[in-house]
Order: structure tokens, then sequence, then C-alpha cells
């Protein structure tokens, strides 16, 4: 449902070097490196229905509908979070649940507008200014995700939104008006996301991939570098919770080649986010582990950083270079990526090239030495100190 064609596998042929990198040994990787090499190198399974989801491990997620949505949890009552205290709107029926006691800093008639912008939510005639007051609000209702999750119709009002936008993208006809709206409940999808009670569910009903149409998108007008960031932190606010559970999901997915495209030819901001998320699921040992159990996956990794490396040498940025050598110190705790990375590291990480934009940097200062110091432990050298090829 999601409307777009996958992206694609990671281009060059099995066993060359990553293009586009500086070298500063050998044109190919050694004998140490003994990688399966796989045609579909996102895929754990080469018979895999979706070239980047790994059915070996969990197996690959159906596609979004209002059947999954409904099996993920949206539900107006009930279920295994236990029981809730029903709430009424303007004296009707019972609509959603109360999730929580009410914080004694917002006032009770600040919190009768959050239900009556909740109920409007279901109603295409007022949604749009209940999108955009909502979307300013929560930040300071702690328990507007739950609000919103439990209430009836409003997750499927919200992709609704989503979906009505999927034409606009193909060709790329999306208006500024259309872009605000849609972040707008995006914006309130991210608090449902990042929410530890609505989270597992949120995951569940496989939301997220309806967002990655957005994710494929390549206009480079605002309007699409707005929904592009805006869905991306959607993905950011999931990973910043170091759960399993998220990296699980996310790798059954196509996130990672969709991440790699926007760090390579998005805006700084999106540059940023996208690199983010990378790294979260490389800190983890099973994204680790999937990104470096093929040739393939590393390269492409190691492409797209290579080339961040030689921007960022042109257009310095110390947050986004701060993510991009915590992904390559991540790297290097893998025995073959280690190995790889001894011959395609940019040089602009040896030098002096970022001595300048890091100099107030002390953490990424310190990352970067234990970069270098793990590329150069274990490696043969010959009596005049020039590291030899690997045997």
């Amino acid at each position: 449902m999601n409307g777009a064609a996958p992206a694609r596998s990671p281009g060059g042929a099995a066993g060359e070097v990553p293009p586009g990198i500086p070298r500063s040994g050998a044109a190919t990787p050694g004998p140490a490196w003994r990688w399966f090499r796989s045609s579909r190198a996102w895929s754990h399974s080469p018979s895999a229905a979706h070239p980047y989801r790994d059915t070996e491990s969990t197996g690959a997620p159906p596609a979004p509908g209002w059947a999954a949505l409904r099996a993920g949890g949206c539900r107006a009552a009930g279920g295994a979070r236990g029981q809730r205290e029903r709430i009424r709107v303007g004296g009707g029926e019972p609509r959603y649940l109360r999730p929580g006691p009410v914080p004694t800093a917002l006032a009770q008639v600040d919190r009768e507008k959050i239900y009556q912008w909740i109920n409007e939510l279901s109603s295409p005639e007022t949604r749009e200014n209940a999108l955009l007051e909502l979307s300013k609000k929560r930040e300071s209702v702690p328990d507007l995700a739950p609000m919103l999750w439990h209430s009836f119709g409003t997750i499927a009002a919200l992709l609704q939104e989503i979906v009505n936008i999927y034409p606009s993208i193909n060709p790329p006809t999306l208006t500024a008006h259309q872009s605000n709206r849609v972040c707008n409940a995006l914006a309130l999808l991210q608090c449902v996301a990042s929410h530890p009670e609505t989270r597992s569910a949120f995951l569940a009903a496989h939301i997220p991939l309806f967002l990655y149409p957005f994710l494929h998108t390549v206009s480079k007008t605002r309007p699409f570098e707005y929904l592009r960031l805006t869905s991306l932190g959607v993905i950011g606010a999931l990973v910043k919770t170091d759960e399993q559970e998220v990296i699980n999901f996310l790798l059954t997915t196509e996130i990672i080649p969709l991440c790699l495209r926007i760090m390579e030819s998005g805006s700084e901001l999106s540059k940023t986010v996208a690199t983010f998320i990378l790294q979260k699921i490389l800190l983890d040992d099973t994204g680790l582990a999937y990104i470096c159990q093929t040739y393939e996956r590393f390269s492409h990794v190691a492409m797209i950083l290579g080339k961040m490396v030689l921007q960022l040498s042109k257009e310095p940025s110390a947050r986004l270079l701060k993510h991009v050598v915590r992904c390559y110190l991540r790297l290097s705790d893998n025995p073959r990526a280690r190995e790889a990375l001894r011959q395609c590291l940019p040089d602009q990480l040896k030098d002096t090239t970022f001595a300048q934009v890091l100099k107030d940097d002390t953490t990424t200062k310190r990352w970067l030495a234990q970069l270098v110091k793990n590329l150069q432990e274990g490696q043969v050298t010959d009596p005049r100190g020039i590291p030899l090829p690997p045997q």
C-alpha cells in the first residue's frame, strides 16, 4: 500500500571496493573478506518476497492496511493494557479512554479542548484545524499519545491524511499547504511512536510503512523536503528509545537503503536525521551483524559514508560529521568490516582535514582517535612500518 517501488540494491559487482571512496591501500578487498555474496543485498533470504525484509528471523510484515491496523491495537476500550476509565465528549457516548491522571500544570479547560480536537479529527470538515492545534500541544500533554491511540477512529483519520497525498508525490505536485497539513498528522504519529505505552502497538500495526513512500521521493522543493524530514522524525523517535523491538522491526523493512539515499542527496538536516537512524541501528548488535553480514550491504554503507566525508570536507558540519564518525567507529567493531575499512577509510579522517571543525568537540575527536586505533591494531607491517596487504 505504500505505492512506491522498493529501493534498488547497491550497485557494483560482488568483490569490488565501493566506488567513490579515497583509498590508501590496495584496490580490492583482501582474501580476509570472506562474506557471503548475495544478489539481493539487503535481504537475509534470496527468496524473500520483499528485497529488504528479513524473512528468516521475523517473517515479512504484511502490507499495511486496516486489518493490520485493527490487529495493532487501535481499539476504543479494554485490551491487554488493563481497564481504563471512559470519558465522554460533549455529553455523548464514551469515545476514548483516560490513560492517566490529569497533570496539574494543564488546566481542565485545556483538557476539554484536547478532547474536543481529538473528536474533531473524525470529521473531514474540522480535521485540518484539529491537526494544527493538537500538533502544537503534543509537547505539553504527556498522555496525548494514549488518548490518540485509544480514541475511536483517530489513527484511521491520521492514516487517511497520509494516504490522501500519495497521488501528489508521483508526479511531484505536492503543495506547501498539503505538506503542512500532512506533516501535522505525522507530528501526532511521532508522538504515538515515542510514547512507551503506545510504541509496541504502533509497530505491531506496521504504521511506519505508510511513511516509506515519502522517503522514496527525490524532489528538492521545500514541501517535499519538509515531508521527508518530518517522516524521518517519526522513525528517529522510534530508534531513540534504544529498544530491541524497534530495531528488529526496522530490519524487516527497507529503512536502511532509504536512509542511505537521503544521506547521499538530502538537505543537511535530513542527512543528519537519516545518519542518526543508521547510527542507532549500527549500535545495536543485531543491526551491526545485519549490515556486516554480506559484502554488498557493507559496501553500500561504506560508499555513502565515504561520499559524505568528501562532501563534509568541502562544506563542514560538525553535527553531521559527529554521526558519520560514530557510524565508522561502530563498523570497526566488526572484524570483517574493520579489515575492509583499513583499505577504504577516507584519508580526510586520517589527516587534519577536520581539525578546525572538531576543535571544540572532544567527544568526536575521541571517537575518531579510537577509530584510527582500531584500524591499526592487528595490522601487519614490514620492517619499514609500511602496512602489508592481507595474505
